[in-house]
């Protein structure tokens, strides 16, 4: 992969900025025609590391996390479905929708990353979440998804049963939170500089130019 521009993404598969802000970043891409020319790797963080196999109602979340009103959690859901709409992904919030634990998405997004496939996954877990009213810690769904873009549920069951695999992953998030990284998303240029939050597609499309002319 040398000569190409190293993006690492911290985020979370339930976290609606992240996916908005990789949006942002895949326009300024494609603006900029450097498909070819930059290297996307997807990097654990959990939300809710803590959060319970039950999960927990997104208006008691964010009320309890944050403290939302109720119309602070409707108006940031218009204004994320809006901005999500305005670059092709649809949100589609819910009564009763519940945010879940996603260790285990995080475990099959590192092997995705193993076999060429993480963006793919990732894009699958997103729309699976915020689109299509799917518990993506449920392993069933899981493992469906996977299957979606090539991993066989064999695959998927042992790769969850791994506790060495699980504790590695677990660690990842852990060192990206001890060089500071604590709110996603966060973009890391050639491991060098980042930007964190769902920033402009005109502010990606600036910092990849420059990096594009310093290769030059």
């Amino acid at each position: 992969m040398s000569g190409k521009i190293k993006l690492d993404i911290i985020s979370d598969v339930v976290c609606p900025w992240c996916i908005i802000g990789y949006k942002h970043l895949e326009a300024a891409i494609l603006e900029l025609d450097l498909q070819d020319k930059v290297e996307i790797e997807w990097q654990p963080f959990e939300l809710n590391p803590d959060m319970p196999p039950e999960g927990e109602e997104l208006r008691a979340h964010v009320a309890r996390k944050y403290g939302s009103s109720k119309a602070d959690s409707d108006n940031a859901r218009i204004n994320i479905t809006q901005a999500g709409a305005k670059y092709g992904f649809n949100f589609d919030y819910y009564d009763g929708m519940k945010i879940v634990n996603t260790i285990d998405a995080h475990i099959l997004l590192d092997y995705a990353h193993q076999i060429g496939q993480q963006t793919e996954l990732k894009m699958r877990l997103f729309s699976a979440f915020f689109t299509e009213h799917k518990d993506i810690s449920n392993r069933d769904v899981l493992i469906k998804e996977a299957e979606v873009i090539g991993i066989t549920t064999a695959q998927a069951l042992a790769l969850l049963a791994d506790d060495e695999i699980r504790s590695r992953v677990q660690a990842q998030a852990a060192e990206w939170q001890q060089m500071g990284i604590t709110g996603v998303p966060t973009v890391v240029f050639n491991r060098t500089s980042a930007l964190t939050g769902a920033q402009p597609q005109e502010t990606f499309k600036q910092v990849l130019l420059e990096l594009v002319e310093q290769q030059n």
